[in-house]
């Protein structure tokens, strides 16, 4: 089986922490392809970083589509571009926002995510919202840069720490989710120190994926994810016109 493992932002040593998660997750039969938008934002905080980040994303499912992957992964907390690549791709596409909050909701009643920048916070309640989840998940903002989590001079692990201890304190939350893909490499030792689940949705995508592509299920292609609609595309996003970015 080989899974597609898209990091929608630039930053590669990010890419490298994701593939690294997706690979411990991953089956003995399971081949992970890991790879970084070539185009695009280096972290994606907010909705603008959001809406340029998907073109690239789209070019880089595309080709691994092409290239034999069974199922493609987003690895962004947004679930940056996933309905725009379900309707573009004939494989499985999994956001790993709704892979982590499903695994979640077997194992707690009540839960808590963890996100990065408070600008993050609004859209991941309303992906919360949109998932069904909105009765039993709170969002936090540990208000920390996402390539902080990489920089070791800088605080952003403690103050990650700081606010799953008031999740657990206030929410009264009985598992925490981790709302970053570069977070992904935090959650075994997160779970230990706090003696609750902690949910990577990389990890969790990761094993969704692997499910679905043994299920032999994929995306409906009628109604709302049904291919799209040939027509030309002007300026710089020509290449992108239907039909044309599968060819790229």
């Amino acid at each position: 089986m080989r899974i597609l493992v898209v990091n929608p932002n630039t930053t590669a040593s990010m890419t490298a922490t994701i593939a690294d998660a997706a690979m411990r997750a991953a089956n003995a039969g399971t081949k992970v392809d890991a790879v970084t938008s070539s185009m695009g934002p280096v972290s994606i905080e907010g909705y603008y970083d959001e809406a340029f980040a998907v073109p690239g994303l789209l070019m880089e499912i595309a080709k691994g589509e092409r290239s034999g992957a069974q199922a493609a992964i987003i690895a962004c907390f947004d679930d940056t571009g996933l309905d725009a690549a379900r309707a573009l791709a004939n494989i499985p596409v999994i956001g790993i926002c709704e892979a982590a909050l499903a695994t979640t909701a077997f194992i707690a009643q009540r839960f808590t995510i963890v996100t990065t920048m408070e600008r993050s916070r609004l859209p991941l309640e309303h992906l919360v919202h949109r998932y069904g989840m909105a009765g039993r998940c709170k969002v936090r903002a540990a208000d920390i840069p996402v390539l902080s989590l990489e920089d070791p001079n800088s605080n952003a692990r403690d103050r990650l720490r700081n606010e799953i201890a008031s999740a657990l304190r206030e929410d009264k939350a009985e598992a925490i989710v981790l709302g970053c893909a570069g977070m992904a490499d935090l959650a075994a030792k997160l779970g230990a120190e706090f003696a609750v689940p902690v949910v990577d949705g990389v990890a969790a995508a990761v094993k969704q994926a692997e499910a679905l592509v043994s299920l032999g299920l994929s995306t409906a292609k009628r109604g709302a994810y049904a291919s799209p609609i040939a027509k030309p595309y002007k300026g710089l996003l020509e290449a992108f016109a239907p039909g044309k970015l599968a060819a790229l």
